[in-house]
């Protein structure tokens, strides 16, 4: 099977903290991100057997317009949502950053334990990643899956697939609208391709 995980767009308000928390829609510009990414609005057909999404509008909302498109089938999975930032949620970086620079900067040193107040653990963030992308190979065994997700998911999925600690998540860069394939053969789950612009 192969799975291509689509980031979502640029949302409307800029760069800010958004986990499951903050549900901005897509701008104009990320929803044209997203189209372009996979081949431009008058697509009609596509390698892909289904879609499947984060519940999120961010992802939601365009994956509905693709399925349509294309007439095909779409899945909304729960554990595809972004990972929580608790207080950091609706928050820009340059905020954080200037207002509680200690806190800011410990996150990016240990991501596991040094977590905003109220966030999602970053073990039970993996863990629910790792079970749906199990899940999405054993329920789609053989099938090509388009899944419109998110950066934090995109991340934790390369984690998954190359088996490296889940600290290391952060240290991956996962632009907007960037698409990264997986491919299960007999020898397993294997990253094929990191953040393509477009396929």
């Amino acid at each position: 099977m192969c799975i291509d995980l689509l980031r979502h767009g640029e949302p409307a308000g800029g760069e800010r903290y958004r986990g499951s928390g903050v549900d901005d829609p897509l701008s104009a510009c990320g929803l044209e991100q997203m189209w372009q990414a996979v081949g431009g609005r008058g697509l009609t057909s596509g390698p892909w057997d289904q879609v499947v999404s984060s519940p999120m509008r961010r992802c939601l909302a365009f994956a509905e317009s693709l399925s349509l498109s294309l007439n095909l089938p779409l899945t909304q999975v729960t554990d595809l949502r972004e990972v929580g930032f608790g207080s950091w949620e609706g928050r820009t970086p340059a905020d954080i950053r200037q207002n509680s620079p200690d806190e800011f900067f410990a996150f990016f040193r240990d991501p596991m334990n040094a977590r905003p107040l109220g966030a999602e653990p970053l073990e039970a963030f993996r863990s629910r990643v790792d079970a749906a992308l199990l899940e999405l190979s054993r329920s789609h065994a053989g099938e090509h899956l388009l899944v419109v997700t998110h950066a934090g998911v995109i991340r934790a999925a390369i984690c998954h697939v190359l088996d490296v600690p889940t600290e290391a998540m952060y240290r991956i860069r996962v632009p907007y609208a960037g698409i990264t394939r997986l491919r299960q053969d007999d020898r397993g789950m294997m990253l094929e391709f990191v953040n393509r612009p477009g396929l």
